[in-house]
């Protein structure tokens, strides 16, 4: 491997992230409490530092490290997304923690170094850079599910996603040592090069490729390996699951992408029949579990699987198409999907969190009774983020099942865009049901004592930032269509 100090300036938003995620976990041990709300803007700063300093290197593509990491369009949209999301987390959390009393400087600190193993992820062209880049954010998201030390469901969260992910972690290092072994390469460039027009024939090939996919399949939470994904989600602390539920699902699917499209490109025709299957499992499974969940983290848990699913689609288009234009837009409409689902899913746990600091508990179901007439705003904004999960119009989450199914018609598969339909017409059951428990259900009895929402600054910036997203991109998608088709062109 070669350096040079011009590959530090290149990877200067990964290091402001670390920096800043050390300096975070040494100062709060020796700042006052009344002084540690400090370390969620120094989070938020370098959050805004980073963004800036990605935006200016977008347009460029330019290895680091010998060919390790790459700085390309590509890169610099998860990165982009990355940070927002992480932005938000940290505005969601700044009262969340204080409501649950959980440590400020040990959660912010361990969101930094998640948020940089998933930049190392998404521009890193070589498998074991993204596998260092895989557990940095893996290691940091098992802490985090943790965090609330005295609720055992948190920590039954914690220890059930640690043991099912160093399971993942070993399946997907073991895929990677035998593609090394087929290939005689882990760089993305020299494995396409190796493979060339070769089939999944060669046995060892066949076995390195189902490895990899079962690895970032757990990472992604599709079936058959999304066991760990209701039980995380309802155990960890809201905050934790609305990072993990957006920011982990968009860093694994950009590493996911480059991997399959960049360095297995070769054998779209073999994969792309594998994930076809793991597409209409994951949302056959996602979807008609979702209606009989009565818990509404459980709920957007499978919800979340579902999703995937539909951004499935994208993959197996990109795999079915005839030539790379065609290939190329299926994989814009999956980095579309990702982006719309993050202002969603984020939107909807941010209001769970909300209720939850207004005394109300806020994840059953039932706890949604009457909101409407007790919380108007609570209910509207809720009822904005179910209507776009379920993709109708106009909002973000119709836009983003728009491209995916059009990215399947025009690969020739009309019939999975079907059944993705299907699939959707059965979600909004589950998302419009919250909907009529929120606005046709009479709440109970209002006293002087009954818990009354007060939304802090905080989470008001973060409930405008994800509803003007649903909102705007619904109506006006072309800005992000126009980025995403930038981005992937630097697959090619």
């Amino acid at each position: 491997m070669t350096f040079s100090p011009g590959d530090v300036l290149l990877v200067l938003p990964e290091l402001f992230v670390i920096a800043a995620a050390c300096l975070v976990l040494v100062l709060e041990p020796i700042l006052v409490p009344q002084q540690r709300d400090g370390l969620a803007w120094l989070s938020l700063g370098t959050l805004v530092v980073c963004m800036g300093v990605v935006a200016s290197q977008i347009g460029s593509k330019t290895e680091a490290f010998g060919g390790l990491v790459i700085i390309d369009d590509y890169a610099c949209f998860w990165k982009l997304l990355l940070c927002f999301v992480s932005a938000l987390t940290v505005l969601l959390s700044y009262a969340y923690l204080k409501e649950e009393r959980l440590q400020i400087g040990e959660y912010y600190g361990f969101v930094l170094l998640a948020l940089a193993g998933m930049m190392v992820m998404v521009s890193a062209a070589d498998l074991l850079t993204i596998y260092l880049g895989t557990e940095l954010m893996s290691l940091s998201l098992y802490v985090m599910a943790g965090l609330k030390r005295t609720e055992p469901r948190s920590l039954e969260a914690s220890a059930k996603y640690f043991v099912l992910g160093a399971f993942s972690s070993g399946i997907l290092l073991y895929g990677i040592s035998l593609l090394y072994g087929a290939t005689g390469s882990t760089r993305l460039p020299a494995i396409a090069s190796a493979i060339g027009s070769q089939s999944l024939d060669n046995p060892l090939l066949l076995a390195a490729t189902i490895l990899i996919a079962a690895g970032f399949g757990f990472k992604l939470a599709v079936v058959p390996f999304h066991m760990w994904t209701p039980d995380v989600y309802q155990g960890a602390p809201t905050s934790v699951t609305a990072f993990m539920a957006v920011a982990s699902k968009a860093a694994s699917f950009g590493a996911f992408l480059r991997v399959f499209i960049e360095g297995l490109g070769g054998l779209k025709t073999d994969w792309s029949a594998v994930f076809l299957l793991l597409c209409i499992a994951t949302l056959a499974l996602g979807n008609i579990v979702a209606l009989v969940q009565t818990n509404i983290k459980r709920m957007l848990a499978y919800s979340s699987i579902a999703h995937a699913g539909y951004a499935l689609i994208g993959v197996v288009a990109a795999g079915w198409s005839g030539n790379s234009a065609g290939s190329l837009n299926s994989v814009a409409s999956v980095l579309l999907y990702i982006a719309f689902y993050a202002f969603m899913t984020f939107g909807a746990f941010a209001v769970v969190a909300l209720l939850r600091k207004g005394g109300i508990e806020g994840e059953e179901i039932e706890d949604f009774t009457g909101l409407a007439k007790r919380h108007p705003l609570a209910a509207f904004l809720m009822l904005v983020f179910m209507v776009s999960l379920a993709g109708i119009p106009p909002t973000a989450g119709f836009m983003g099942k728009f491209y995916v199914f059009m990215s399947a018609v025009e690969a020739g598969l009309p019939w999975l865009a079907v059944i993705a339909l299907v699939f959707a017409v059965v979600s909004a059951y589950y998302y419009l049901r919250l909907v009529m428990v929120m606005y046709m259900r009479e709440p109970g009895e209002l006293t002087a004592d009954s818990p009354r929402l007060v939304m802090s600054p905080t989470l008001s910036v973060v409930l405008t930032c994800t509803t003007a997203g649903v909102v705007i991109f619904g109506l006006y998608p072309g800005p992000l269509v126009n980025l995403a088709t930038l981005a992937v062109q630097a697959l090619k």
